[in-house]
């Protein structure tokens, strides 16, 4: 059944439609896709899909927050591009735990630019699991990466030789001990692998081709070609991190880590994530010590240019959509 779009605030339904279809562009996990919206007389609210949780890659949801987070983040911004300012209220009542932001879209304004370049990059933006070139990413702009992080209210900070070394090692500690567990292979099995006609998961033909070698950093096999020959890139590698842990943190990290990577892709630049470590609970114990202490570590980015790689699927806006009495009954 289709449901009926229809106006909210200053927007009209095309708009309402195309600001819900930027909204699920977004990453996620295993490309989940763990979010639902609702149009209401009030504005446009986002919902976590708990039937779309990962119970052993992601025993506490925090990467469900994240993603919802990069999803809501796409929400706010191609709102803003189309002049409208998106007031925004995250965790808007304490009885319905699933709804997670409201996005009330009722005051003109007129576009900031640089919001205008990220909202273009959205349809852009895809994961990409390729072999990154050698050349290095320019200082000016790992800045406007550093910038970004910090306007949603997370942190990027600087690795050093020691700690980036740290980091690999600890990529490598969580790679085995998820191999090694049969839940987790099968959960990730089960969003992997998929047929072209699925519009969730990763299907094998978006993967790409993987090298042998990464620099020492460990990638996700997807199912990808491997290449011949050893490739000695050494790709960017960054952590985004929060001075706190709880589900708003999560929530504005995910929005910090799609500000990122919408700044990359503005700026000519792919990614894909180094998940391992911040999805094994002591490694990633380690990891926030190996970083001083101060911050939770929430995501790892790879980060370079690679090879053309075509684009997960998404699931259709009828999919993604709730109905007002789904959420009453």
């Amino acid at each position: 059944m289709t449901l009926p779009i229809t106006s909210i605030g200053l927007l009209d339904p095309d708009q309402v439609k195309s600001v819900i279809g930027a909204a699920v562009l977004a990453p996620s996990t295993h490309n989940t896709q763990p979010w639902r919206f609702r149009c209401t007389t009030a504005g446009l609210e986002l919902h976590a899909d708990p039937d779309r949780a990962l119970p052993v890659a992601d025993t506490d949801r925090r990467e469900l927050l994240l993603s919802c987070g990069a999803a809501l983040f796409n929400l706010r911004t191609a709102i803003q591009a189309l002049g409208t300012h998106p007031a925004t209220t995250l965790f808007p009542r304490r009885d319905d735990p699933t709804l997670l932001a409201v996005v009330r879209p009722f005051a003109a304004r007129r576009p900031d630019p640089r919001l205008v370049e990220l909202a273009d990059a959205i349809p852009r933006r895809h994961t990409n699991r390729t072999p990154f070139e050698t050349a290095a990413i320019p200082p000016s702009v790992v800045a406007e990466l550093r910038h970004a992080a910090e306007v949603e209210q997370a942190w990027l900070p600087r690795l050093d030789t020691k700690q980036l070394e740290g980091l690999r090692e600890l990529v490598h500690q969580a790679h085995h001990a998820q191999v090694a567990e049969p839940a987790f292979l099968a959960e990730w099995l089960h969003w992997t692998r998929r047929g072209s006609d699925s519009r969730d998961g990763v299907p094998e033909y978006a993967a790409g081709a993987m090298p042998s070698n990464n620099g020492g950093w460990v990638l996700r096999d997807f199912g990808s070609r491997r290449r011949d020959r050893t490739d000695h890139s050494e790709p960017l590698v960054v952590v985004i991190g929060s001075f706190d842990d709880t589900p708003l943190d999560r929530l504005r990290a995910g929005q910090a880590m799609q500000r990122v990577l919408l700044t990359a892709t503005a700026a000519g630049f792919d990614a894909s994530f180094i998940s391992q470590p911040v999805e094994v609970p002591p490694v990633r114990a380690e990891l926030r010590r190996l970083l001083g202490g101060g911050l939770w570590p929430q995501i790892v980015l790879r980060l370079g240019r690679g090879a053309p790689v075509p684009w997960t699927p998404r699931r259709s806006l009828d999919d993604v959509l709730l109905e007002p009495a789904a959420l009453s009954a």
